[in-house]
This record gives C-alpha cells, structure tokens and sequence, in this order.
C-alpha cells in the first residue's frame, strides 16, 4: 500500500468510527422518546449474545475423551455461582475465565 492509500484508508476508518458513535445520538436525540423495538433489542439482545457465545464455546467439547469437559463445566459452576453471589455479569465472566485458563494449562 502506499503512503496515500493508507491515509486515505486511515481517514475512512476514522470518518466511520466518528459515525458509528453519533449515529445513535443523531437517530434518537435525547427530547424524544426510545421506540419500544430499540428497548426491546437493548433487553434481549445481551442475553441472546451471551447465550450464543456458550454454545459455540462448548460447540467442539468432546465430553468423552481424557479430562476434556472439566474445565469447560467447572468455568461454568464458576459463572453461574459468582453470578448468583454477586450479580455482576462481568465479575461473573472474569472468574469463570480465569479458572478456565488456570484448568487448560494446569490439567493438560
């Protein structure tokens, strides 16, 4: 690439960024009122995320095999207890991580 295609791309990614972040601000100004489809996507659409990001990451556990499955179930006890502790998602998510990465490179 040279030197004025990667300003020009640089520029375009930047212009892009710019917009995606006002966007919402200039589509819903603050006088107006939410539509209820957008509440509606802002309730459903995190636990569909998360709920897709479970499956695809236990798509490819083979349960069977060797200790494979243990450090998929335990990150999972993991999550749903500090979850139901301390009902905060992201500390929830941390924890079952962390013992997850502890368990692949401890139990291998």
């Amino acid at each position: 690439m040279t030197s004025q295609q990667q300003i020009i791309t640089i520029a375009i990614l930047a212009l892009m960024t710019v917009l995606t972040r006002a966007l919402p601000f200039l589509i819903f100004p603050a006088g107006k009122p939410t539509p209820k489809y957008i509440q509606y996507l802002g309730k459903a659409l995190p636990l569909a995320v998360f709920g897709m990001l479970v499956v695809y990451c236990l798509k490819d556990v083979k349960w069977l095999e060797g200790m494979h499955g243990i450090p998929e179930i335990a990150g999972i006890v993991a999550v749903v207890l500090t979850h139901l502790l301390r009902r905060q998602l992201f500390l929830s998510m941390a924890v079952g991580t962390a013992l997850y990465m502890v368990l692949i490179r401890v139990m291998v």
